[in-house]
């Protein structure tokens, strides 16, 4: 996995194997998103393993990454504060209840370059903090708030990052990990019901997000909705697919955007929960999508991807444990994007590494890929 080894053991070891075992209380702090909370499953999994008797707490400031925690059973308590809406005097008396908990250790997901997050984590008031620290704009998002650190590997997916970090407090890591989302029968359930309401006829499923985050101008990094809607006719016509649109709820019009500009019949997935979306997911044959928390969904979901990146690098997100295929423009410049505050540009203004992929690409991508799992994949 390319993860140092033995961290704790070259200068890294805090305190004796018995301050180890007294460790009866950990916070995690999952800020960023959905899809980042997704990738921090494998190390909440192997926290467990290494703590099987201390409480694990989880701090998430998105309801979708609450949900996708909410079953997880290597958490005892996740806990919702929407820091942006809640503004900065509420969210500082809820960090000063917080530190009652007394915490033993803390831990910041990766990625979390923000100055907001650093203040996040020191006002926890955790006895130890664990973090990262980043090769741009590190001094001024005080990432020297995290306390014990280490330095973010630009060779390293950030599943690895989050194991890497667990090796500060002398944990090796040795077996492969996947992405965990639990999801109840309730949830199966509604995905059965929800397409035996629908004249799918056995088509084979295959599943869209056009969608990204959208703040620091992230929006940028999104394949355009009108090739999604080619790609859709296509991937109609030549597989006989059926094609399921999602996104979140602030999607809506994207996702109709493309149904309403596809010739052939699809499928808008709306009104439905963080986890019913991805019970959803699990059903499809093949998800397409940009690098978002939905394309981690369908990893988690063990369900094979093709994803387009343009500024992004798929080195840090790749679906992490799932047959995938990616596509990109390979250009000089990219990728270009690095995890700070920092909005995201173009040095060329024109975004060409997402602008020049083309729907070709896309379809042989799909039909490789179909072909690995054993799917058709036309002619």
């Amino acid at each position: 996995m390319g993860l140092p080894r033995a961290l704790c053991l070259r200068g890294q070891r805090e305190g004796s194997a018995a301050d180890w075992r007294d460790i009866r209380k950990i916070l995690v702090l999952c800020l960023p998103g959905i899809g980042d909370t997704l990738l921090f499953t494998p190390a909440l999994r192997v926290l467990r393993e290494r703590f099987p008797h201390a409480q694990i707490w989880a701090l998430v400031m998105f309801r979708g990454s609450q949900e996708v925690l909410e079953k997880n059973p290597h958490v005892d308590e996740v806990l919702l504060w929407e820091f942006l809406k809640e503004g900065a005097f509420r969210s500082f008396k809820f960090l000063l209840n917080l530190r009652r908990q007394h915490f033993d250790i803390s831990i910041m997901a990766y990625p979390a370059n923000r100055i907001e997050y650093s203040l996040v984590h020191l006002l926890a008031g955790a006895r130890k903090r664990y973090g990262h620290r980043y090769h741009h704009r590190d001094l001024s998002s005080l990432n020297i708030l995290h306390g014990r650190t280490i330095r973010e590997d630009d060779q390293r997916h950030n599943v690895e990052e989050n194991l890497a970090l667990l090796q500060l407090l002398c944990i090796e890591v040795e077996s492969q990990y996947s992405l965990e989302l639990y999801l109840s029968e309730e949830d199966r359930a509604f995905a059965r019901s929800w397409l035996a309401q629908r004249p799918l006829e056995g088509a084979l499923l295959i599943g869209f997000h056009a969608g990204t985050a959208e703040f620091k101008n992230q929006a940028k990094r999104r394949w355009a909705k009108e090739k999604f809607a080619q790609l859709g006719d296509a991937l109609t016509e030549q597989l006989g697919a059926q094609v399921l649109i999602f996104g979140g709820p602030d999607e809506q019009e994207l996702k109709e955007n493309i149904r309403s500009g596809m010739s052939k019949s699809a499928l808008v997935v709306s009104d439905t929960t963080m986890r019913q979306t991805a019970a959803l997911i699990e059903r499809c044959a093949l998800f397409v999508s940009n690098d978002s928390a939905l394309m981690h969904t369908a990893a988690a979901m063990k369900v094979p991807c093709v994803v387009i990146f343009g500024p992004t690098n798929p080195k840090w997100v790749y679906p992490f444990g799932t047959k995938y295929r990616i596509v990109r423009r390979d250009l000089p410049c990219s990728p270009c994007f690095y995890y700070s505050a920092k909005p995201l540009t173009c040095a060329r203004g024109d975004f060409a590494c997402i602008e020049g992929v083309g729907i070709n690409q896309v379809i042989d991508a799909v039909r490789q890929l179909l072909r690995d799992v054993g799917q058709p994949s036309g002619s």
